[in-house]
C-alpha cells in the first residue's frame, strides 16, 4: 500500500471521506426529518428498495402470489441514496433505518417487521410455505438462511464497498473479502453439487434469500466482478441461478422497487399485478 493509515485516539465522524454514501451514513440512529410514510389498499406494505435485500421480499411474495396465496401487497420505494430511511415515518417502523420493512395491517394495530430473515420467516409461517414444520428440514432451511444472513454482509458490506464504492480502490481489503466471497462461493458449489436446492429437493425460503445476492453475483448482475471472482468456476452454483431465474417469481419480484437498469426492470412502486406485467412486456422478445 502506497500509505499507512494510524488511527487517532479517539474517532470522529469525516462525512466527506466516506465515497459515495457518505451523505447518508452516520454514527447516530434516529430519524433526520418528518416525513410519513405512503400507504396502499392491501394489508400488506411493503418499504423497500431493489437492492438484493429488497428482492429477498418482493420475490417471496411474487412466489406466494404464484402459489394461490392471498399475500397481495403494496411496494413502495425507499430511496436510500437520498435518505428516505431516516424519515419519521420509517424508523418508527424500523428503528436501524435500513430497508426493507414489512408492515401487516390485518391486525387489530399493524405489525412491523423488519430485517429480511425474520420477515421471510413471518410470511413463511403466516402462509404456511417454503418453510418446513417437520424439524429436520426445517432445521436444514434455517442453517443455510441464517448462513446468508451472516454471510451476505461480507458480500455486499465487504467486497462490494470496497471493489465498488469505496472513494479509491485499496489491495489489502479487496484482496480479504475476495478470498471470503470466494470462499462462500466454494460452499455454496459443494453444496448444491448433491442438491438441486439449498436445503434439498424443494425451493425453500433459503434459496430465496440467497440468490438476490449470491445469483445475481455469479450472472454478472452485481458489481460487474464475473471476470474478477471467476464465477464461472462455479457450476453448481450457476446451475442453481439460472434455474432460479426461470421462475417467474424471481423475474417478477426482482423488478419491484427499482430505478435503474433497463426499462423492464424498473418498476419504482408496486399496487397490483397489472404493474409488473405491464413493464415486463417492454423486454425485448
Amino acid at each position: 500500500m502506497d500509505k499507512q493509515y494510524t488511527p487517532p485516539d479517539i474517532w470522529t465522524h469525516d462525512a466527506e471521506s466516506g465515497g459515495k454514501w457518505a451523505s447518508i451514513n452516520r454514527p447516530v440512529s434516529g430519524a433526520t426529518h418528518e416525513k410519513a410514510l405512503p400507504l396502499g389498499k392491501h394489508p400488506l406494505q411493503l418499504y423497500s428498495m431493489g437492492t438484493p435485500n429488497g428482492q429477498k421480499i418482493t420475490i417471496m411474495l411474487e412466489e406466494l402470489l404464484a402459489l394461490g396465496k392471498d399475500a397481495e401487497y403494496d411496494a413502495h420505494m425507499i430511496k436510500i441514496g437520498e435518505g428516505d430511511q431516516f424519515s419519521s415515518g420509517f424508523v418508527a417502523l424500523n428503528p436501524n433505518s435500513k430497508i426493507p420493512v414489512l408492515v401487516d395491517h390485518s391486525y387489530d394495530e399493524a405489525l412491523p417487521i423488519f430485517e429480511s430473515a425474520s420477515i421471510l420467516v413471518y410470511l413463511a409461517e403466516k402462509f404456511d410455505v417454503l418453510l418446513p414444520k417437520e424439524i429436520v428440514k426445517r432445521t436444514h432451511v434455517m442453517n443455510w438462511l441464517l448462513w446468508l444472513h451472516g454471510s451476505a454482509p461480507y458480500l455486499g458490506g465487504g467486497f462490494g464497498h470496497f471493489y465498488s464504492y469505496a472513494p479509491e480502490r485499496y489491495e489489502y481489503p479487496i484482496n480479504r473479502f475476495t478470498m471470503e466471497i470466494k470462499r462462500q462461493l466454494d460452499v455454496l458449489d459443494k453444496q448444491l453439487a448433491d442438491n438441486e436446492f439449498l436445503a434439498g429437493d424443494e425451493l425453500s425460503i433459503a434459496d430465496i434469500a440467497t440468490w438476490p445476492w449470491y445469483g445475481n453475483l455469479v450472472l454478472g448482475n452485481l458489481y460487474d466482478a464475473k471476470d474478477f471472482l471467476q464465477v464461472d468456476d462455479y457450476k453448481h452454483v450457476q446451475r442453481w441461478a439460472k434455474a432460479m431465474l426461470t421462475r417467474p417469481s424471481v423475474q417478477r419480484g426482482r423488478i419491484v422497487n427499482r430505478n435503474w437498469g433497463e426499462a423492464w426492470e424498473q418498476l419504482e412502486n408496486r399496487h397490483n399485478a397489472e404493474d409488473i406485467d405491464n413493464v415486463l412486456k417492454l423486454q425485448p422478445a
